[in-house]
């Protein structure tokens, strides 16, 4: 398959947007390793193979097991993943998964997540969660390939 883009000046006004997001997202403490799993873990759902490329990189830098890596798919059937991570992991595929139909993210989903993180950390992980289903579209529109690093 190859792409049906391959830009190779990125608009700056798009680069500046998507920095001021990733500042956001940064400034919300919410932990890096997971955000890298949220991710993933989106990117899983769309079916983005260079965002879970990317994802498994991000988080193997920031000393992700594979073992982990391996079972966020699964998250629910595995021991491995601690509460915090199973509700973000459960707020990441209710707000991925809406044009599935499904119900979004309910108010049993929300207020597991409020238990666990503060308000600016549940605004990171939604900004996350929307910032990779944004980048998911537009690199399965265009047909992006893994094995890139960004």
């Amino acid at each position: 398959m190859e792409a049906r883009i391959t830009a190779s000046k990125p608009n700056p006004d798009v680069i500046t947007a998507i920095q001021h997001l990733t500042k956001a997202i940064n400034a919300g403490g919410a932990d890096p390793l997971l955000l890298s799993l949220v991710h993933l873990r989106a990117s899983q759902i769309n079916g983005c193979s260079p965002c879970v490329y990317g994802g498994v990189a991000s988080a193997k830098k920031q000393g992700e097991t594979d073992e982990r890596l391996h079972n966020v798919v699964t998250w629910r059937e595995t021991p491995f993943f601690t509460e915090p991570e199973r509700a973000a992991l459960a707020l990441t595929e209710a707000a991925t998964r809406i044009q599935d139909g499904s119900p979004g993210v309910t108010d049993e989903i929300w207020a597991d997540a409020a238990k666990h993180f503060t308000e600016d950390q549940l605004s990171a992980i939604i900004l996350e969660i929307a910032m990779t289903n944004f980048f998911n579209r537009i690199n399965r529109a265009t047909l992006q390939q893994a094995g890139k690093s960004w």
